[in-house]
């Protein structure tokens, strides 16, 4: 687990959601077939900035608090991969900035870029969010999203999360 984080490797937007770790999963397989890492990146911003002036100082949570909240948010998404696929080579990096931008600076030489993709349930809004459809829109590696696994769905449901389907492609 210890790869110099700025070279090469699978790069995957963490966020705490079902959706990102689909994408984590999703990536690790990847990297095994590929024998490289995945590079797991929380971007995070000190909410303080986000909240009113008039808000009650004690309702806003210190830079250290949302730095530590943001850091229990990637442990935990590295956790459940680790739980699923215990031998995943993964680097975790958390870095203070816009989510888009951290994620598009660690990308530069990356295989790709890896982001989570929640179910469309609006068809007026648009299929992809701010940070991905910047990332997409911007990356110098190609970008892939991964969709959130449906509600009641096994971990690995997703004919591509799969363990026999990775090894299928090993074999071939």
């Amino acid at each position: 687990m210890a790869q110099d984080v700025a070279s090469g490797g699978l790069v995957v937007g963490v966020d705490g959601s079902a959706a990102a770790l689909a994408a984590l999963r999703w990536s690790a397989a990847k990297a095994r077939l590929l024998h490289t890492h995945v590079l797991a990146v929380h971007a995070w911003l000190p909410s303080g900035y986000l909240r009113a002036p008039y808000a009650r100082v004690l309702e806003r949570p210190t830079p250290d608090q949302d730095r530590a909240r943001a850091a229990a948010t990637l442990e935990e998404n590295v956790a459940q991969l680790l739980r699923t696929h215990p031998d995943a080579d993964v680097v975790s990096l958390l870095r203070e900035g816009p989510a888009a931008a951290v994620l598009l600076r660690h990308a530069q030489d990356a295989l790709f870029l890896a982001l989570g993709r929640k179910p469309r349930t609006d068809v007026t809004q648009p299929a992809l969010g701010p940070v991905a459809r910047a990332c997409v829109r911007l990356a110098a590696c190609p970008v892939v999203t991964v969709p959130e696994p449906p509600p009641g769905a096994e971990e690995s449901g997703l004919p591509w999360l799969r363990d026999d389907w990775a090894g299928s492609l090993e074999r071939a």
